[in-house]
């Protein structure tokens, strides 16, 4: 079984894989961590503001690696934010029956409510070294974005409306 785990800038993603870990022991791979080593190697000249650039260097990357996965009968959870919206046109129908596909979305009334904690918890799992541009306007669009890409895209979705709680 493969999981992807997708969504805007401080949804949870990292968390939410962590949690799958813990509970059913598949490895995880960060997509910000592969971002991060193909960056500072010199692999790349993108850089870390280059996010639609970034999927486009990414994804060939990490579809191949699900691919491997699959045909090797392994399980495996992706986490991050440079999955393109219509990953599914990558894979066959027989790698499809082995993907889960989440988005965390967080809703404009979860965000105007508790900007503060999110803010606050963004180091829950990562140690974030500059949090300075992440500002609610940008997680508003942001979410926004997304959950108009899901609906157009059909993708499922998990909305954090009421309070935050990552029981998928």
């Amino acid at each position: 079984m493969i999981i992807l785990i997708t969504g805007a800038s401080h949804t949870g993603k990292t968390l939410l894989a962590q949690k799958l870990l813990a509970k059913y022991q598949y490895p995880v791979v960060s997509m910000d961590l592969l971002k991060m080593g193909l960056i500072r190697s010199g692999q790349t000249d993108l850089t870390v503001t280059d996010d639609d650039k970034l999927t486009g260097y990414l994804w060939p990357i990490v579809k191949e690696m699900i691919k491997t996965a699959i045909e090797n009968k392994q399980h495996l959870i992706v986490e991050g934010c440079y999955i393109p919206f219509a990953w599914q046109q990558d894979f066959t129908e027989d790698y499809l029956k082995e993907i889960k596909y989440i988005c965390l979305i967080m809703s404009k009334k979860y965000i105007l409510k508790h900007f503060a904690n999110i803010k606050k918890h963004a180091d829950i799992i990562e140690q974030r070294l500059d949090d300075s541009d992440f500002t609610q306007d940008k997680a508003l669009k942001d979410n926004e974005f997304i959950w108009q890409q899901c609906q157009k895209h059909a993708l499922p979705y998990h909305l954090i409306d009421e309070e935050y709680n990552l029981d998928i």
